[in-house]
């Protein structure tokens, strides 16, 4: 725990959910670290990490409008998404200025603290690498396709993946902030192209193992198409530890809200459905389950209820200062 009394959380992502809940945790009164994949390499962000040799940003850039304390103007400022006819077309403003930024101070990771300082960002912001790293999939049929953005697109099953280069460091920061942790959350983010590459950086993944927190996984609402077809909520835990050799996850917190039937139906024709929590399954795992109505309408889609997990997260890590400094 901090000097000033804060209880400590790390969350570990990537991609739409990590902001989702973040927008929510940051009205607590806890310190937050957010550890976010390098792996993208479509949209602007590829373009970036192949014009300018630097790790992706947009998912960085994501979880720091997320995080931030500005007026909604210059958050929207930040987000804007230029469309126009010419090279600038499909680049996010706040892209361009960690970019740039980058350039200016000539490391990412300084450049996300210039622009958290920028941003009044609530807590700290880490990559899980200070480079890129390519994402690769081995499918079940052997083959292997490259690149986070096509993954997904193979029409095949993913039988694992691994990172090039496969030696990529976290950062001291990191594995302190993992160490220092009263709670580790993984997730919600897409699977194999959100989640599993932050673990797999091998320190950072070992240092989770070893931690001493209590560590939450937060279960995705619904299936991906091209990544967990036809995945329980066990399939998601068991495809983590496959991979993490080591079984770590303390607590699933999965949603036990039924999905309205036109909603499930839209889902459906994106080979989507809602994810299945088998409950005996979980429990031989030895992980315990917290089931409750987390999942919110956004639009046309199915998001979590930020105001509901950030509440249930919340009530765990006072459960777990408690039980820590009180013993």
């Amino acid at each position: 725990m901090m000097s000033d009394g804060l209880p400590r959380i790390v969350i570990i992502g990537g991609g739409t959910g990590l902001p989702v809940l973040l927008r929510g945790l940051k009205k607590h009164p806890v310190d937050i670290t957010a550890i976010v994949t390098v792996a993208d390499d479509g949209g602007s962000s590829g373009r970036l990490r192949e014009d300018m040799s630097i790790p992706p940003p947009g998912d960085i850039r994501n979880v720091l409008a997320a995080l931030s304390d500005v007026e909604p103007l210059i958050e929207e400022m930040f987000q804007h998404r230029f469309n126009t006819a010419n090279e600038l077309s499909g680049h996010s403003l706040g892209n361009l200025i960690l970019a740039a930024m980058t350039s200016i101070t000539g490391n990412f990771v300084h450049a996300i603290q210039e622009m958290s300082k920028v941003l009044n960002v609530r807590g700290k912001v880490l990559p899980a690498a200070n480079r890129s790293v390519m994402l690769n999939a081995v499918m079940e049929d052997d083959s292997i396709v490259r690149g986070e953005s096509k993954i997904p697109y193979s029409g095949k099953r993913i039988k694992r993946v691994f990172l090039n280069p496969e030696g990529v460091k976290p950062l001291p920061e990191t594995l302190q902030a993992i160490r220092e942790a009263d709670l580790i959350v993984i997730g919600p983010g897409s699977l194999y192209t959100s989640i599993l590459p932050n673990l797999l950086v091998k320190r950072l993944g070992k240092e989770v193992c070893k931690a001493k927190a209590r560590k939450v996984y937060i279960c995705n609402l619904m299936t991906q198409a091209g990544e967990t077809h036809d995945f329980a909520a066990s399939d998601h835990i068991k495809a983590i530890y496959d991979h993490m050799d080591c079984a770590f996850i303390d607590t699933i917190l999965v949603n036990s809200e039924t999905i309205p039937p036109d909603v499930e139906l839209r889902y459906k024709e994106e080979l989507a459905q809602p994810v299945h929590f088998d409950l005996d399954r979980l429990m031989s795992l030895g992980i315990e389950v917290v089931q409750d109505e987390i999942a919110e309408l956004d639009g046309n889609v199915i998001r979590h209820d930020t105001k509901k997990v950030s509440e249930i997260l919340y009530s765990m890590i006072i459960d777990e200062t408690k039980k820590r400094y009180n013993a």
